[in-house]
């Protein structure tokens, strides 16, 4: 029997040659620019700010659209740059309701509201691949079914070098070449 192959969705990628193209950019004291990150030997777009909430990038640009993914799980490779962190994901449930989901790695505790959830992360010195199982908080977190993704944000300060969304988790190497993170 044939295994099932894993459907990803980029929704950016910063090898490409605009990879800011579907995303707003917001910078206030702080940057958002492209670089060269010599530990993968690779471009990356950097955030940096003084505040998280206003140096971020948003998926899509359009204020008025939305990603419409119904794909479970996020999927960021992002590198700490040992300061504050968060990003966060707009949904739509089966019920209609749209809830954001942060991440964040200044917070000590998950708070769940009506149309928020908060919680912690850890970033690990150096790059990290993020799985976000939207699914799975939409479920335990409001005993609701995710219908889909509306909106990606990452706010400041780290380093991009993908962001993604797949049906399941899978080890690095039985992804395709260009969705692997060289991260080691």
């Amino acid at each position: 029997m044939q295994e099932a192959e894993t459907t990803l969705v980029s929704v950016f990628n910063s090898t490409m040659a605009k990879p800011l193209l579907e995303w707003s950019k917001f910078v206030r004291n702080g940057h958002i620019k492209r670089l060269a990150d010599k530990d993968i030997g690779s471009s990356v777009i950097e955030l940096q700010g003084s505040n998280i909430a206003t140096t971020y990038i948003t998926c899509p640009s359009d204020p008025g659209a939305t990603l419409d993914q119904p794909l479970p799980i996020l999927v960021l490779v992002i590198k700490s740059l040992d300061k504050y962190f968060s990003f966060e994901a707009l949904i739509v449930d089966d019920t209609n309701v749209r809830r954001r989901f942060r991440a964040s790695n200044f917070q000590s505790t998950t708070r769940v509201k009506p149309y928020i959830c908060s919680m912690p992360m850890k970033l690990d010195d150096g790059w990290n691949v993020i799985h976000f199982n939207l699914g799975d908080f939409v479920a335990k977190a409001y005993h609701t079914t995710l219908q889909a993704t509306l909106r990606v944000q990452v706010h400041a300060n780290c380093r991009v070098r993908r962001i993604y969304f797949t049906d399941q988790v899978r080890e690095e190497k039985e992804l395709p070449p260009e969705f692997r993170s060289n991260v080691t």
